[in-house]
């Protein structure tokens, strides 16, 4: 979460109150402290539902991968469970139940084997599913050493340099070092090569990411491990593998059904993704799934007595609300394989239409095309203006679109990234695609001579920091 700093008192502006909700109240109220009195729940709301009109509108957030649009009956039931702890399956058995059968289900759509032995659990999001799966893998590297006599204290973990930011604060909170591999400037993921390079006897995983939050791309999950089998059978140390599939793992075994990453390849330990992201539920709730139960060591399972039950339990969270769960659920009922298939289809479509619109564009070039998870980038080819001017021009007609450097290795390029979820419609993508030609019309109506293509130079190194866009 962020930090976020006190306030000094002296330089507080004070939240006004409308006449016509402030009755006997005072007109204003402090903004970082309590108020001296209470107010009626309609003069609360109000207040705060003025305030909260100033954010974006989500639909219209092309930044986020999270879900910003799910059925009446979902939102519902979500109400209906709010109140609901999650950590407790004592006092609520059958939303622990809807938990157990949607590890079920993840586990079957990932392949695991039928016996019954992989195990997992949901979590507040991908980063934290992801923290849990660097656990398990930090864990059992360390075992294995200890039992054979040799030094464990220095873990490292092999990733691309590309990864979610929360793989670096994995590293740095539970002191593995992270071996970021550079990537470009032809391929702006880890490959197999590169992996097995950084590879040695003090690794204790390395991550492939299903799905790149920076250009959308699968990496090549099959060809990692067959690269680290041939590693371990010449010898080399015996390196698993955790696969973040945060976005992809919910749309590959969909519409990528040929595509060996999950738990067909034995070298796959574990896999986490977000139901709210491409399992379409609002935010927040994550997934992590073990092959077996080896795979998660039993030194970092916890069995507490709680509220008159014994409760297993892998988290770095506790108390949080049963809704995401109930309606990780009900999406699975609701829309089935075939309901998954035609979302995720759909906007893959989208995404590769709108790329390839905005690719026959003359200021711009793609940088990927949206054929993996459904999203894609695109970078400025010849202009005066970058592509955070028009990241900033877009948000003008209320539409948000990152610009941001890509990952070492490749970090003169920035880019804008698009990304197409459930309720991106081609309509909506047509509206967008109109207002990124006005933008770029005027844009190049008050701009004279060729630019940096996309490059960052020092003008666009200072807009950098204009935007509010990280991974």
């Amino acid at each position: 979460m962020p930090l976020h700093r006190n306030a000094p008192s002296h330089a507080e502006e004070p939240l006004s109150v409308r006449p016509q909700f402030a009755g006997n109240l005072d007109r204003e109220i402090p903004r970082h402290a309590l108020p001296a009195r209470s107010m009626p729940a309609s003069t609360a709301y109000q207040i705060v539902h003025d305030e909260l009109m100033l954010d974006g509108n989500a639909r219209l957030n092309l930044a986020t991968f999270v879900t910003t649009w799910m059925e009446p009956e979902a939102g519902r039931l979500m109400a209906e469970c709010a109140e609901k702890n999650m950590i407790d399956k004592d006092e609520y058995p059958q939303t622990a139940e809807l938990e157990r059968r949607c590890v079920n289900i993840l586990a079957r759509l990932w392949h695991a084997d039928g016996d019954g032995d992989a195990t997992g659990c949901s979590t507040t999001g991908s980063s934290e599913a992801c923290m849990l799966g660097g656990l398990a893998l930090k864990w059992r590297w360390r075992k294995a050493r200890q039992a054979a006599g040799l030094a464990s204290d220095r873990p490292n973990l092999v990733m691309g340099a590309n990864v979610q930011v929360c793989w670096e604060k994995f590293c740095r909170y539970w002191d593995v070092e992270p071996r970021l591999v550079p990537v470009g400037p032809d391929v702006a993921h880890l490959t197999a090569d590169k992996a097995v390079e950084r590879c040695d006897e003090n690794t204790i995983g390395v991550v492939a990411v299903l799905g790149s939050t920076y250009d959308g791309a699968y990496e090549p999950v099959q060809e990692i491990c067959a690269a680290l089998d041939r590693l371990a059978a010449s010898g080399g140390p015996d390196v698993p593998v955790h696969v973040d599939g945060a976005s992809g793992a919910m749309v590959a075994p969909f519409i990528d059904a040929d595509l060996d990453w999950d738990f067909r390849l034995p070298r796959v330990q574990s896999i986490n993704t977000s139901g709210h992201k491409y399992g379409l539920v609002y935010p927040g709730v994550g997934w992590i799934v073990w092959r077996e139960t080896a795979a998660l060591p039993e030194e970092l399972v916890f069995r507490v007595d709680y509220l008159g039950g014994e409760m297993p339990t892998f988290a770095l969270n506790f108390s949080r609300p049963g809704a995401q769960v109930a309606a990780q659920y009900f999406n699975f009922l609701r829309l089935g394989e075939a309901g998954y298939r035609e979302v995720q289809q759909a906007c893959r479509e989208t995404a590769s239409w709108l790329g390839d619109e905005i690719s026959a564009m003359p200021e711009y070039a793609l940088v990927s095309g949206g054929r993996g998870i459904p999203v894609f980038a695109f970078r400025t080819v010849g202009t005066a203006f970058s592509v955070y001017d028009v990241s900033d021009a877009l948000r003008a007609k209320g539409w948000l679109v990152p610009a941001y450097p890509m990952p070492t290795g490749m970090e003169d390029v920035s880019v804008l990234r698009i990304v197409v979820r459930n309720g991106f419609s081609r309509d909506l993508a047509h509206l967008f695609l109109r207002d990124l030609h006005a933008v770029t019309d005027r844009l190049t109506g008050t701009s004279g001579g060729a630019g940096t293509g996309g490059s960052l130079g020092p003008a666009d190194a200072a807009q950098r920091e204009r935007t509010a866009f990280h991974h």
